[in-house]
This record gives C-alpha cells, structure tokens and sequence, in this order.
C-alpha cells in the first residue's frame, strides 16, 4: 500500500506515490474499535468476578449446612435467626425430653448434626423449631403427680406431648430417636410406691404406641440434685463454656483427684475454659450450683457425697477434657415468696399489738394481714432497707450446727466459693428484683443496688403507687410492686449473708434469658443423657485405614443433583468467554463509519522536497 506525495517546484505541483511501511498503516482500517475492546474487557472481568463470587457464597452456604456451628456464636446466629429445623437432612437426629414438673408437664424436642469425630468435642444440640421458626414445645396441665390414685392414665395423660413430637420428627426418625421422660419436684412429694404405680405404666404402654428409643431407665423421678446439674450444664453449654478457649477467655486449672475418677486419668490436670456458677431463686425454693476444684474431696458415706456429683460428659471416659465436680444445694422453703409469707407470720406473732410498723414496706405503706390463726394484722411501712435486712437475718438459721465444715446458712455444707476466678449468672428472683422496678437487670454491682432499693424503699407509698398507675413500671405487676422492698431486701441477705459474696464482688449477672431464649434444665439432660452416642462413629472411624469405610463425619460428597448442575453451567460460562474472547482476537472489526468523511490532514500528505 502506499501514499500520495506533493511536490511544488515553484507553481507547479506533481502527485507521486509513496509506499507505506507496516507500522504506518492507516489506524482506521480494520482494527477493532478501541471502546469496543475495552469494553470486553471489562465484561470479561466483570463476569469471571462475579462467577467468583457466587461459587464462594455458595460454598459457604454448603458448608454451614453440613458442618455444626462452632462455639457461643453458631449457637447465637442460630437462636437469634430462629430458623426451620431442616428435617429432609438425613445426617440430622433427633432427642426428646418430657418434664414432668409440679403443676404441668412439658415436651421439649431437640435435633444435632452428626458428631464431628472429635471425641473432646460434644454433641451440636439445639432446640427443634417448627416451620415457622417456632421452638417445639407443648405443654399440658395439670401435674404428673395428679395421677397418684389413678396411675393406669398415666401414658394415656401424656399422649398428645408424645404424639405431638412424633408429628414434627421425620418418621423414619423414630426408632433412633431417644425419649426421656423426667418427673420433678410433684412426683418427689409421693411416696416411693406411687411413683413406682405411675413409672410403671409407662414403661409398659409408651413403647406400645410409639418407636422411639426408650427403655425403662429413660423414665425416672430426678433429684433436685439431678435438676441443679441439668440446669448447670445446660447454661454453660449455652455460654460456651465447654468449648475450646480462645486467647481472651478466662481460664482455669482444673487437677483431677484420681481416686475419685471411675479410670484413672492420664492427666493429673488440664487448664480449659472458666465454667459459670448458678444461683437460682423461686417462690418457694432457692439453689445454687458450681464447679468445685480437686482440693475439695468426696468422700464415701460423707455430707459432701449428697451434694458434690462429678460426671463426664465427654463420649469417652479416658479423656478428662470434660470431667467436673460440681455442688448443687437446694434450699426449699428459701424462696422470695416462702420467706415472704414466714416473715409476716412471725411478725404477727412476735408483737401482742395489731399495728406493726414494718421496715420491709415502702414509707407509709399500708398492708392488711390475716395470721393463721385469723387475727387481722395491720402493717404500715417504714422504709426502712438497713432495718429490713437485719430483721431478715434470723431466717438465715446461722446458728444451726454445720454438719460439715464450711457451710453457708441453716447448717448446710459449702465447699469455699473461689471469688477471685469465679462468675456467676442469676436467674428468676435475681433478674425480677434488680430488673422489674429498678431497672438495673445485668450486671451485679452492691453499691448500685444497695442505693436503688434504699432509695424505692424510702419514698412515699402515695408517689409510688402514683408512678405505678402512670404505666411507669411496665414489668412490675401489682404484687411484685408491693413486695419488691422485701424481695431486694432478701436477695442481698441470701447473696452477701448467706452464700458470702464480698460486696466488691463484680463476676455477678442477673438474667432472664439467654441470647433472647429460655434455657431449661432439660437442654442438659439430654446433653448429659445422650454424652456416649457418638463413640460409635468415632470407633467406627479406626476402620478408614483399614477399608473403603468413611465414618458419617467424613463427607465423601456433598454434592447433589442441583449442585452438580451449577457446576456444569458455571464451566459452560467460563468456556463461552473463553471461546468468545479467541475469536474476538482473530478477527478483524469493520468500524462503524461516520456520516462525515474523515479526511487526512495536508501534513499527512505532504512530503518534504528530496524525500523522493
């Protein structure tokens, strides 16, 4: 190809022909048009990070929903999203435990994923939820131990909590799906004889209607012994506090009294994460629970024995990791509205008059009393909170002989509490105390609450009660505002005068819930009661070297019909592009051509004189 040249000798002009090199070809001809090009580019990258991302996101959805959430935040993301128990999945299982408490019964319904094989881990167990994100739980009324003269109703009263569990357990579920059924404080009060009536009427029908996994031990009247290390372990699971330690996690250092273990441990100590301590007050009874450390011993026919249990809830007895020793006291007759109802009775009958000032009630409140034996008592508060406390004093009964030494109040045994690396979490009487009117739910401080309840204590009833009909204490319902003088009162002579917490102690929580729920005893048991059920799969694990065998927690693939064919069209799409770019590569691009003809400049045309 070649160009036009001009020469101009004076006035005359001659047009000759100059060839072009190839770096001067004309860049308007046959070259793809810049934009163009630059557009695919960014359309190719633009699409393969696109394509990168979805294959990431949905990775990490595959692997959440075959893998069991690690630690206090899979168990948070997952309460806290309330999602739909997946029961398609086969590689879930499923466990239930009936409660079968003093004035109704309760079935709570669990499911966990296939063990991770690590035999120092536990089992992934969460609550069950319903299609719409609901927990499954049903309860009915009144009381198992109603039944005491008509024992024969017993598997026909507790039918629609069986039959409601099997309907939301997949069928082919129920032959390995244990059931416990756990009676509390009502059937404790029967005789041995009555209980035995109405345990034996469900061990004979229940597995006549249904295919669970039961057998006659899974049907039992608990201890408040059990009950307190049920609701122990129940807490601290939901805590994490059984998991592994991370770097700001507080620690401990737990020796093992290896006279006292069942098998003598390899380790004479491991240092693992700080358990949590568990004071809980009710109407009627108040209890504590907490981990004691090797220096406190167990000994055969000693108090200590009824009120220490040491137990393992790993799957594997010759691993430590999970061995504790903890104390549970229940103390009946201890609870707010118990003491309550015997502090106004004792009053009563201390004072020959039917007026009594009474330092437990608000300033000038005024409250009528009829004793027991129909006197009419007419109380007027004082406000007094320093006097209430030391009137509270004697219900403590620190003058009973202590049986065993140290004890904590009525001459009951309690190993010395460790304030310095301890924590504590309060529940019920706790939270409603610190929370309902004062406001000040949480955290623990002395000084904080010592002022909150002098200060609701001190002011007038006619300003309280005005406050109260404003809406103003929107968690307080009447009785609890009328008698929350006495109840902060009592809460601060069981905690500092009675179980001996300093008053600078600050390891203290009231609470409530846990991460937004409710945390039942029963959520332990089953962790305590199913502890040895994964041992199978991690026996069955020593045949992989062996054969083809792959234990359930080894995933030969995850992939099923859908998965493989977002595979297939994510390579189909790579390909396209691949393909698409080649021949793009190969191929020269037409340019769109204007309207108006591009013409070259004279510069362009014009050569000097002697280039030819």
């Amino acid at each position: 190809m070649a160009r036009l040249s001009i020469r101009c000798p004076g006035l005359s002009c001659q047009w000759r022909p100059v060839p072009l090199s190839s770096s001067s070809q004309v860049p308007w001809i046959s070259q793809p048009h810049p934009h163009l090009a630059a557009f695919l580019k960014y359309f190719v990258i633009f699409g393969l990070l696109l394509a990168f991302l979805v294959l990431l996101t949905f990775a990490v959805v595959e692997s959440d929903r075959f893998l069991p959430a690690a630690g206090i935040d899979g168990y948070m993301q997952r309460m806290a999203f309330g999602e739909a128990t997946d029961t398609r999945d086969p590689n879930l299982y499923y466990g239930i435990v009936v409660d079968c408490g003093s004035s109704g019964s309760r079935v709570f319904v669990y499911s966990w994923p296939r063990h991770t094989g690590n035999p120092a881990q536990l089992l992934d167990i969460r609550q069950m939820r319903d299609l719409q994100g609901r927990p499954v739980v049903k309860r009915i009324t009144p009381g198992l131990s109603t039944l005491a003269s008509n024992p024969d109703e017993a598997s026909a009263y507790l039918k629609p909590l069986l039959q409601y569990a099997a309907y939301h357990i997949p069928r082919n579920k129920h032959k390995e799906t244990p059931l416990y059924i756990l009676a509390t404080a009502g059937m404790r009060m029967l005789s041995e004889s009555d209980q035995e009536d109405i345990l034996d009427n469900l061990r004979e029908n229940v597995p006549l209607d249904y295919e669970f996994l039961f057998s006659d031990t899974h049907v039992e009247v608990i201890s408040g012994k059990q009950e307190g290390v049920y609701a122990w372990i129940g807490i601290n699971f939901v805590l994490g506090r059984f998991n592994h330690a991370e770097e700001d996690d507080p620690m401990v250092k737990v020796e093992f009294d290896q006279t006292s273990l069942s098998e003598p441990s390899q380790l004479p100590s491991i240092l693992r994460k700080r358990t949590v301590g568990v004071l809980d007050m009710g109407g009627g009874s108040l209890q504590i629970a907490f981990e004691v450390p090797k220096s406190v011993r167990i000994d055969k026919d000693d108090i200590s024995k009824s009120l220490i249990a040491e137990f393992n809830l790993g799957c594997d007895k010759h691993h430590t990791e999970h061995v504790y020793r903890v104390y549970v006291s229940t103390f009946l007759g201890y609870g707010s509205n118990s003491i309550l109802k015997l502090y106004r009775e004792q009053m009563a009958n201390t004072s020959r008059s039917t007026s009594i000032r009474d330092p437990c009630l608000p300033r000038d409140m005024p409250l009528e009393h009829t004793t027991q034996d129909d006197r009419h008592i007419h109380f007027k508060g004082t406000g007094d909170y320093s006097a209430c406390r030391i009137n509270l004093q004697p219900f403590l009964n620190k003058t009973v002989p202590c049986q065993k030494q140290p004890c904590s109040f009525n001459g009951v045994y309690q190993p010395n509490i460790d304030f310095k690396n301890s924590e504590f979490y309060g529940f019920s009487e706790f939270w409603y105390s610190m929370e309902d009117v004062l406001r000040i739910g949480g955290k623990y401080e002395y000084k904080k609450f010592e002022k909150a309840a002098s200060d609701f204590c001190s002011t007038r009833w006619s300003l309280l009660e005005d406050r109260y009909e404003k809406g103003l204490y929107p968690q307080a319902d009447e009785y609890r505002f009328r008698s929350q003088c006495f109840k902060s009162a009592w809460m601060a002579t069981i905690m500092h005068d009675g179980f001996s917490f300093p008053t600078n102690y600050s390891s203290l929580r009231s609470a409530q819930l846990i991460y937004d729920r409710e945390v039942q005893w029963t959520l332990g048991a089953i962790l305590y009661r199913t502890r040895f059920l994964p041992l199978k799969e991690i026996q069955a694990g020593i045949l992989q070297q062996q054969s083809s065998y792959k234990p359930p927690w080894v995933r030969v693939s995850a992939l099923t019909g859908y998965q493989y064919i977002f595979f297939l069209c994510f390579g189909i799409v790579v390909a396209a592009i691949f393909f698409y770019i080649r021949r793009m590569g190969g191929r020269r691009i037409s340019p769109v051509r204007s309207p108006l003809h591009h013409v070259p400049s004279m510069s362009y045309f014009m050569v000097d004189e002697g280039m030819v």
